[in-house]
């Protein structure tokens, strides 16, 4: 159902000459617009009488003009308008969106150049979005962004959960500090190890920035519809505490080449006073065009397995061969070479994951290390690493495809680029017609290392068009796309629902990097952070802490069941080894259980940086799923069950810490209990430090079958 309406003033717009208010729906937000005495745009937010965001000025400088898009404007037109419409998403959280807001759209001319902008604002009830838009017109049709000068005019100095700005990466653990503590602490929050970082300030910080005011407002800024555009960072004064956009720069220092008719993306600022909403909110995805993929029949959520955690963990390699000190595709006969015995992407090896995967009802195993090229694939910045199709002497790629179809298991394919961006696009065509012709149905794509051609970034607008290439070129062969080391979502998931899954953050991955691990707090502040813009192949699901290589899992094992449900995702791994999944097979049976694709989702509790708790309905089923996470401090949640269905018995399997159970020290204590609850029942439980509990619902009569 779908309401529109057009006029040129409505009841939540009041005008005079040079300013404009805006109202949310329900009336808590009101955004005002004016023009300064010198024709400077400037827009402030309020919520339920408190400032969010305090005047802020709007604009452009530009590269090679002498006139900026600062200032000299008067307004031409404003026009407004309401809309409402419930849409369903192709996967998701919940089953249907509201898409409800109003909008001012304000039409500025600069009165020395008679350049065009309009600057179009919408206002939800749970927080604002905002664009810039250069129509058609003589006076600026191509140009290039020497910088962004949009401002976000904090009304105090706010808690912020940070990352450092960075143009390559977003893999670090976050900082909880004041905004005038951000400068202080750049130094050590900037840990260097990654294979391709660029910081560029010392109190530049990422998107999405969550933040609490000392009144109790919670804040997210971030951007939606990341579309030909380099990705945008906030650089903070932190003497007045305001932000303004830092946009990622090309290989020749330019933050943005356009031509009119054009847009930006979306800027977003989500404002609650109770920090469940900012987690529930559907902004980002709104503020994103409808699917643009008719037919989406082929776009499944997916729970998988695969041989990842056993390179991670140094159990076996991506290599195949220990003989060749380089190679070159098409040169190097793999055929002759000493195999070194400890490659993972083995016939042999993936057939036992197969077997896994079909025993325990998996829909996919992903194999990394496949393909020829791995032996010197990073760190020497070469153009050709990779084919995406020739597989090692050890991988029968028409063999095991026969296997794991004939056991209803699926393969995965990786396609990692090593940053080479330009061999990527050369080999994509051929690639996934050997994926059709295999029958793989999604790919992980990543990006590690410095991009090429050198001089660019993973976060430059050149780069950015390469990812949407990827993702519309794969949707053309039906393919789902799970990239990592991209550049982090904006909601674009709503228009492409074949990007089933993003990196984008520090993921697992980091556990086993000895010191360099994720924080026990990491969990319960992504979901406010690198969330926002669309779910994150975290891969959870690590049951023996103490890993291979010698680092330790900051995590309990019933933390690790949580996050299936409270790091939400269309595509989930089971990341341990299937032998750890059988030592504890009473707490894997969780992992089996959880869906995936979700009718209904609750957040019961949530504070950015100690805990979260979620409780979700399986699509299409009577079944619900709850997670709790915990950070550093060992707590007791106390949760109503009244989002189960009145009038009906469910029968709650409860995994959970058992008392004596810690992060550090004691990661594999758990207890299981069943009870039985209905709607009216509260449920009080211990949450150890770096620990949480995983909750299964069933119909007491769908359990008796299930049992």
């Amino acid at each position: 159902m779908k309401h529109f309406f057009l006029t040129a003033i409505l009841w939540f717009g009041i005008f005079t000459a040079n300013a404009q208010d805006l109202k949310s729906p329900d009336g808590n937000f009101l955004m005002h617009f004016s023009l300064e005495a010198d024709g400077t745009p400037v827009y402030k937010l309020i919520y339920k009488g408190k400032d969010v965001i305090k005047a802020s000025k709007l604009g452009f400088t530009l590269k090679n003009d002498n006139k900026s898009l600062l200032n000299d404007f008067k307004i031409e037109d404003t026009k407004t308008s309401s809309f409402d419409e419930n849409w369903k998403p192709v996967w998701g959280e919940v089953s249907s969106i509201r898409n409800n807001y109003n909008e001012l759209a304000v039409s500025l001319s600069q009165k020395e150049t008679d350049r065009k902008m309009i600057i179009r604002f919408r206002l939800f009830d749970d927080g604002l979005g905002f664009r810039y838009e250069f129509p058609q017109q003589n006076n600026l049709i191509y140009f290039t962004i020497k910088e962004e000068r949009t401002q976000f005019a904090m009304a105090g100095d706010h808690t912020a959960y940070w990352i450092p700005g960075d143009y390559d990466t977003q893999e670090y653990n976050y900082s909880t500090s004041k905004l005038s503590e951000i400068r202080g602490l750049m130094e050590k929050a900037y840990t260097k190890g990654n294979a391709s970082q660029t910081s560029f300030s010392p109190t530049g910080v990422q998107t999405s920035l969550m933040m609490k005011s000392q009144d109790g407002l919670y804040i997210n800024l971030h951007e939606a519809a990341l579309i030909n555009y380099s990705c945008m960072h906030l650089n903070l004064d932190d003497k007045n505490f305001v932000f303004e956009s830092w946009l990622t720069p090309d290989s020749h220092g330019d933050k943005g080449k356009m031509q009119a008719p054009c847009k930006t993306p979306w800027r977003t600022v989500i404002v609650s006073d109770d920090a469940r909403n900012i987690l529930a909110s559907k902004l980002t995805y709104n503020l994103n065009e409808p699917s643009k993929i008719q037919e989406t029949s082929w776009i499944k959520p997916t729970k998988y397995v695969g041989v990842w955690w056993e390179m991670i963990s140094g159990k076996s390699t991506w290599s195949y061969t220990d003989e060749f000190p380089s190679v070159q595709l098409g040169v190097t006969d793999f055929s002759k070479a000493k195999p070194n015995r400890k490659h993972g992407a083995t016939t042999a090896n993936v057939k036992r994951y197969i077997d896994f995967a079909a025993k325990n009802g998996f829909d996919a195993v992903l194999v990394e290390g496949w393909n020829e090229g791995w032996e010197d694939w990073i760190g020497h910045e070469k153009d050709y690493v990779f084919d995406f199709v020739t597989p090692y002497p050890d991988f029968d790629i028409k063999g095991l495809n026969e296997y794991a179809h004939a056991k209803k298991v699926k393969l995965i394919m990786h396609h990692e680029t090593s940053g080479a961006v330009r061999n990527y696009e050369r080999h994509m065509d051929a690639a996934y017609k050997l994926m059709k012709q295999y029958g793989y149905d999604a790919v992980k794509s990543g990006y590690v290392g410095n991009i090429l051609p050198l001089g660019e970034t993973h976060y430059s607008q050149w780069t950015n068009n390469h990812y949407q290439y990827a993702i519309e070129k794969a949707a053309d062969y039906q393919i789902m796309v799970n990239a990592h080391e991209a550049v982090r979502p904006t909601g674009i998931a709503r228009t492409y629902p074949n990007l089933i899954g993003n990196e984008a953050a520090r993921g697992t991955e980091y556990q086993a990097f000895g010191n360099d691990r994720n924080n026990a707090n990491h969990v319960t502040i992504l979901p406010f952070t690198r969330l926002i813009g669309g779910p994150m192949d975290y891969t959870p699901g690590i049951f023996e802490m103490d890993v291979t290589n010698g680092s330790h899992v900051n995590a309990t094992i019933a933390n690790q069941l949580a996050l299936y449900v409270t790091m939400y995702s269309p595509l989930q791994m089971a990341a341990d080894f299937p032998e750890n999944y059988e030592r504890f097979a009473d707490a894997f049976q969780f992992i089996k259980d959880v869906a995936v694709d979700w009718d209904d989702s609750r957040y019961l509790e949530a504070e950015p940086g100690q805990y979260i708790t979620v409780a979700r309905k399986a699509k299409g089923t009577d079944n619900w799923f709850l997670g709790n996470v915990n950070g550093e401090t060992a707590r007791v949640s106390n949760i109503d069950l009244g989002f189960l269905e009145k009038g009906k018995k469910y029968t709650a399997v409860i995994y959970a810490d058992a008392k004596d159970a810690n992060y550090k020290t004691n990661t594999q204590a758990y207890t299981i209990r069943k009870v039985v609850v209905t709607s009216n029942s509260k449920l009080s439980q211990f949450s150890a430090s770096g620990g949480g509990y995983a909750i299964s619902f069933y119909p007491v009569a769908d359990a008796a079958k299930k049992k």
